[in-house]
């Protein structure tokens, strides 16, 4: 059984690795956003591919929720004592990530080749792709103008208030070679959205070129695990996105946000009471624990998702 799993933020990875728990070696195949991705001090970083990739290879620190478990900052205390700016931290472990990754692309590899080697390097028996090889920066708009990603997420900490998202480059773009393939996989059995941020991880995935329409005629079921619970976001800024776009912070605005895309969606059991209103949608609904707090309730969560992904065959 082949899975194709859309991923990116933390939720993305604790379900990427609950995946991986439950699949055989070469049957799960995570797309991974990188419409954060940006250079700093000359280093091609690409946060969620490096988190879902830590995460798989269980070297992810689950408390900071980013970067390396056991990590040091020499590096960037060094920077700063020369005066940097150091808004955007990098430790010692991970530089190692990134200036392997910059000097693969320097060579001429293309980010897919170096995610495979990255991979490699870290022992990992799936396939994780980036969900495209060309620069495809997301951008926000905000009350205080257009900013880069990582200036509204890391600098100013989602303070300013969005107004909406600018993907202009994913339009332009086409996915991945290996995206391409997956979606095409003569054994591929279903499709998965994790419980990422829809509108900063999820989305730029969607812009790509031929992504929807490929999605919309997909012959496999689709399904998405809702990374609400009990009207908040479990990490980041989801909720204050939602809220600031004038709706309701609930699964059934993740329902209608990929309303044509998924064919179920997975919603934890606190917002069981919402299940009439999104089956109104045409979108069936399995009720589960979403909660993902451990390897066992990761591993529990993938197995429910697939389940009921397989099920609507």
């Amino acid at each position: 059984m082949m899975i194709l799993a859309l991923a990116g933020g933390v939720g993305g990875a604790r379900l990427a690795s609950g995946l991986a728990e439950c699949s055989a070696p070469g049957t799960l195949m995570l797309v991974v956003n990188t419409g954060d991705d940006f250079v700093h001090y000359g280093l091609h970083i690409s946060p969620d591919l490096d988190s879902v990739m830590y995460a798989l290879a269980d070297r992810n620190d689950e408390e900071r929720g980013w970067g390396l478990r056991g990590e040091t900052w020499r590096c960037m205390q060094a920077l700063e004592k020369l005066g940097a700016d150091a808004w955007f931290r990098l430790g010692d472990q991970d530089i190692a990530t990134h200036l392997l990754r910059t000097t693969l692309l320097s060579d001429g590899a293309s980010l897919t080749e170096a995610t495979r080697a990255l991979c490699q390097g870290f022992g990992l028996a799936h396939t994780i792709m980036p969900m495209s090889d060309q620069a495809v920066p997301t951008r926000i708009r905000t009350d205080e103008g257009l900013l880069d990603f990582q200036d509204y997420f890391v600098r100013r900490q989602c303070s300013p208030r969005i107004l909406g998202m600018d993907y202009g480059a994913a339009a332009c773009a086409q996915p991945s070679v290996a995206f391409q393939h997956g979606l095409q996989a003569p054994d591929l059995e279903a499709i998965v959205f994790c419980p990422s941020n829809p509108y900063l991880s999820i989305g730029p995935i969607l812009e790509l070129a031929g992504v929807r329409d490929g999605l919309r005629t997909r012959r496999v079921p689709a399904v998405a695990v809702s990374p609400i619970i009990g009207g908040s976001a479990v990490k980041g800024p989801l909720a204050k996105i939602i809220t600031e776009q004038g709706m309701k912070v609930g699964p059934a605005t993740i329902a209608r946000y990929y309303a044509g895309l998924i064919d179920g969606l997975v919603i934890d059991l606190q917002d069981a009471a919402c299940r009439s209103e999104i089956e109104d949608l045409g979108i069936r609904v399995c009720v589960a624990q979403t909660m993902m707090t451990d390897r066992q309730s990761r591993a529990a969560l993938a197995r429910q998702t697939v389940n009921f992904a397989t099920g609507l065959n």
